[in-house]
């Protein structure tokens, strides 16, 4: 794309495979900068807050002159579209708005995101671009169990898979004996779902004697919306022999297809012509260089809707520069597995719940399927942790559950330092879910 050509093209075709990543670094940058001064005029024009933020700390849009001068700008956080709820941050006006989506929160109201048929366009070519790196083409049929409606999820991968040329069966989530069943009947070859909801479909399947690799022609799974381990793609990929791969994204930005794996598993790519990328440290605010973790900000370079500016996720991860061998020039990030506020504190150790997954999943005889319960006994609080036993390995022999009870322990323990309550139950007794699932229960918060 000339650089002086206006930054959103609606004239342009949307493909699977973008020029753009493996566009030099030279002119990627170029690019960003482009569709970064238009941003940020476009925001300080049209939407109140970004102006009076900016006036605030005396930047200009023409201030913007180099990519690095991004840093000069204000951080969007959630609770700015719940206190401009409902749209008071868009940028468009309602004659150019064909679509409203909302988070998926759980308490209070929701945040709402107007889209553009731009923005709609932009959303459809990410995940386009996700599906293609994993090798979906127009022969695939590709089941989607994510939630539709207001959640963005089911709507991402519809039109991304449509927009393949797949066959799409939208099944949306719940109903799992009907997904089975027209997974089996109709040959689905690629699901995309929750990577919970992915292991209670499973769940359903193994009850019924199902056999994964042989009574299914699964052959891709993309799983999004709530941190996953590495351990848990082990384990859906030795249980179903799919390649299992991850989509990234979120509605404040865009949606599932912000960034996603290609078959090397040397990170996410991130489609930096559309979402750039920036990490801070979540304490100072101050940039980090590519390689530190920290939080993860994203600036959307070609959303017209409702544009952010520097939007902290919450996510963390770090950026890596170097090229990936399947050739993509766009920088990678780490996978997230934990976001800053799905920390938790026991003992005065910070840890993550990916950490306990990580720890259990190194033991075979246990199912990605557990609980963390918190309880405050006394001065010091109780950690147990709730694990169901594999089918195939449950007993109620005590002589057998103390061993396995104690190397589940000494696992997580490695990782965590910290000793935690062992509790193996049967199959099929913890909760699922069919969207994202909580796997914390912290009663300190009752008290």
């Amino acid at each position: 794309m000339p650089l002086d050509e206006y930054a959103y093209d609606l004239d342009a075709p949307v493909h699977p495979v973008s020029a753009h990543d493996y566009m030099p670094v030279e002119q990627l940058r170029a690019l960003q900068l482009h569709r970064l001064k238009g941003l940020v005029k476009r925001c300080y024009e049209h939407v109140p807050l970004t102006r009076k933020r900016m006036d605030e700390l005396g930047v200009r849009p023409e201030h913007i002159k180099k990519l690095s001068d991004i840093k000069l700008l204000p951080f969007m956080m959630k609770s700015d579209l719940r206190d401009q709820y409902p749209i008071g941050l868009s940028a468009a006006p309602i004659s150019e708005i064909v679509r409203f989506q909302c988070s998926s929160g759980t308490t209070g109201k929701p945040i709402v995101i107007t889209n553009t048929q731009n923005d709609i366009r932009v959303w459809q070519e990410g995940v386009m671009r996700c599906l293609a790196m994993g090798g979906v083409t127009s022969s695939d049929i590709l089941q989607v169990s994510y939630g539709y409606g207001l959640f963005t999820g089911g709507l991402g991968l519809h039109y991304g898979g449509e927009g393949i040329g797949c066959a799409v069966l939208p099944t949306s989530g719940g109903n799992t004996d009907r997904q089975l069943m027209l997974m089996r009947d109709l040959g689905v070859t690629v699901i995309a779902c929750t990577p919970s909801y992915f292991l209670h479909i499973l769940d359903e399947g193994l009850r019924k004697g199902i056999d994964f690799k042989h009574d299914m022609k699964l052959r891709k799974g993309f799983f999004g919306a709530e941190p996953w381990t590495e351990a848990m793609r082990q384990k859906i990929e030795d249980i179903t022999g799919i390649e299992a791969y991850d989509i990234y994204g979120l509605t404040e930005i865009s949606g599932p297809g912000v960034a996603g794996d290609c078959p090397c598993r040397s990170g996410l790519h991130i489609f930096e012509d559309h979402f750039y990328p920036e990490i801070i440290d979540p304490e100072t605010l101050e940039p980090l260089p590519d390689g530190e973790v920290g939080e993860l900000v994203f600036t959307t370079l070609s959303r017209t809707g409702t544009p952010m500016l520097r939007y902290r996720t919450r996510d963390l991860t770090c950026l890596h520069k170097e090229r990936c061998k399947c050739g993509r020039t766009i920088r990678t990030m780490e996978r997230i597995n934990a976001r800053s506020d799905d920390m938790l504190i026991v003992h005065g150790v910070n840890l993550f719940p990916s950490q306990i997954e990580t720890g259990l999943l190194r033991v075979k005889e246990v199912m990605p399927h557990y609980q963390i319960v918190i309880t405050p006994t006394g001065a010091l609080d109780t950690l147990e942790i709730k694990v169901e036993l594999d089918p195939e390995y449950y007993t109620k022999d005590p002589a057998v559950l103390a061993p396995l009870s104690k190397r589940v322990h000494d696992s997580v323990h490695k990782i965590i330092g910290l000793n935690a309550k062992i509790t193996l139950v049967e199959p099929h007794s913890l909760p699922r879910s069919e969207g994202k699932i909580n796997r914390v229960v912290d009663n300190r918060k009752q008290r």
